[in-house]
């Protein structure tokens, strides 16, 4: 690791300790020409499966795409931020786990609405009706009425 101050390619680790969820290092490094201090941050980088959306198009895996539709269907619901993070790490987790080479953008949102059904059945409901593409009312009454007959979910949708 080069020094931010000097440029030195000699530095040398002084202390490290696990972040998060022990996903991250941080490092505390000295230089070893100008003695100054500096912290980095060491993430795996973990490569996604590319994403074959409904028209065939490929496109690489987007989270803030994944965020950004959380953020809509979450829209004034009382959901933490740190939750909406959890349900972004359990589906890339998903992801990861499939293993296959690219997934489809239909898996990826089946994944989405299984962790909303469990965090917030409005939410749910709202990102079904544009992953979906409802036509009607009775479209959002049929999937409200599958939603309230499923065990361990709340009726308040």
């Amino acid at each position: 690791m080069h020094c931010p101050f000097c440029g030195t390619p000699d530095t040398r680790v002084v202390d490290s300790r696990l972040l998060a969820e022990g996903d991250k290092v941080r490092r505390r490094r000295e230089c070893l020409r100008c003695n100054a201090r500096f912290t980095t941050y060491e993430v795996a980088e973990l490569l996604m499966p590319p994403v074959v959306k409904r028209d065939g198009r490929r496109e690489p895996f987007q989270e803030e795409k994944l965020r950004t539709g959380l953020m809509r269907a979450l829209e004034k619901r009382p959901v933490s931020a740190e939750r909406i993070d959890d349900i972004i790490l359990r589906v890339k987790n998903h992801i990861r786990a499939s293993g296959e080479r690219e997934l489809s953008s239909q898996q990826i949102g089946e994944w989405v609405m299984i962790e909303l059904r469990q965090v917030d059945p409005v939410a749910y409901v709202r990102f079904a009706s544009v992953y979906r593409s409802f036509e009607d009312v009775n479209a959002f009454r049929e999937e409200v009425e599958r939603l309230q007959q499923s065990p361990g979910v709340t009726n308040s949708a």
